[in-house]
């Protein structure tokens, strides 16, 4: 069983949703059959791959290993190298399952293994933090292993999730939830099922993959562009919604980010999840450790290293192909100059809240946006 792909998947969700919905209107709390109901939905999607059963089954107890030996340690041993030993160890598994074909014809990973290794390099940071004093093994399990955005996410975090799904929710509330998640999970239907798949037939399956042209490639990039949209933002609603129905108010993950008016707005509005992660966790990090251990005379030089890092993490995060990590440092490139001519232009200064400035910018930004969506696609490299 494929997650967000035939009506059979939301057929067996609805059946496992509806004795949680009895419960939330009876205001009782929905953790444990929350819990119940993700370990029974990762049997069923994990039914026809006993491997990656396993594999999830053995990433689950060591990073669960890890995660409770870290904050165990962490009391006595505060040492930063500890920590690091732990984020790495905690990545171990994910590099495996991008870097075991080198070793073997086995896929060493599992569906979501990406998504489930951003919760818990997100713990370990925030135990090393303080901001996390304590880890329960009903807590750690429900917040890693919760379905709806299990696949691929949106990412939540920790102290958030488990601050909502360890209360009682009143009926009136519980109820506005279902609602809001109920037009959440048709919204996204239209936007993978009916328009992502309305782009595919007529657009992007009548274009040539190997009589490549200008004209297109141009509509290629244009076609793939909004096919990603309507696939992904339709599946992220989706789960967003059925978290809704749980009671977890899972985080946005797209806003309108094709009107975006640069590159930097653009970040604030696609994937949100996943670039506010990496803005928080690693670039955040990244230049305050500069700051404070003087790497660089200049600030903008640690700021714009690290949106390098950042950018090439993300595109090596995607895949080791190498369109992926172009994708991610044409971001980190694209950022950083419009930084520089932001800071430094005196046309953007004096123009930037005009109107037609404002619409001209976000036309460019369009057409970078969708050129890199050309490059993450392959199809310039095929």
């Amino acid at each position: 069983m494929i997650p967000y792909s035939n009506l059979f998947f939301f057929y067996v969700i609805g059946l496992i949703l509806l004795p949680g919905i009895l419960l939330g209107v009876m205001e009782k709390r929905l953790k444990l059959y929350g819990l119940l109901a993700s370990l029974l939905i990762i049997g069923l999607l994990f039914s026809d791959s006993k491997l990656q059963l396993f594999c999830l089954v053995l990433f689950y107890l060591g990073e669960l290993f890890l995660v409770k030996g870290y904050s165990f340690l962490r009391q006595k041993y505060p040492q930063r190298w500890i920590l690091w030993l732990a984020v790495l160890l905690a990545l171990l598994p994910l590099a495996l399952s991008k870097w075991g074909h080198l070793f073997t014809d086995r896929f060493l990973g599992f569906l979501g293994i990406s998504y489930l290794t951003f919760k818990v390099v997100q713990m370990l940071l925030e135990i090393s933090d303080g901001l996390i004093k304590e880890v329960r093994l009903l807590d750690f399990t429900y917040f890693l292993l919760f379905f709806p955005t299990l696949s691929s996410g949106p990412i939540d975090r920790s102290r958030r999730f488990l601050e909502e799904v360890n209360q009682i929710i009143p009926r009136d509330e519980y109820l506005h939830r279902v609602y809001l998640g109920l037009r959440k999970l048709l919204l996204g239907a239209g936007y993978k099922f009916i328009i992502g798949n309305i782009i595919y037939i007529y657009w992007l399956s009548k274009i040539p993959t190997e009589a490549y042209d200008l004209v297109e490639t141009v509509k290629y990039m244009y076609g793939y562009s909004f096919y990603l949209f309507f696939d992904f933002a339709g599946y992220s609603l989706m789960a967003i919604g059925i978290s809704y129905i749980l009671g977890v108010r899972t985080p946005e993950n797209f806003n309108k980010p094709f009107i975006s008016k640069d590159i930097k707005d653009f970040w604030n509005r696609w994937h949100m999840t996943l670039s506010f992660w990496f803005r928080d966790y690693l670039y955040t990090r990244f230049v305050m450790a500069s700051m404070k251990k003087k790497r660089f005379k200049n600030r903008y030089t640690a700021s714009y290293l690290g949106y390098l890092l950042t950018m090439g993490t993300m595109g090596i995060w995607h895949g080791t192909e190498i369109y992926y990590i172009l994708y991610g440092l044409y971001h980190g490139v694209l950022i950083i100059s419009t930084d520089y001519f932001q800071r430094h232009s005196t046309l953007y200064k004096k123009y930037k809240n005009y109107p037609l400035w404002t619409a001209a910018s976000t036309l460019i930004t369009f057409n970078l946006v969708c050129f890199g969506f050309l490059i993450f696609s392959g199809y310039l490299f095929k």
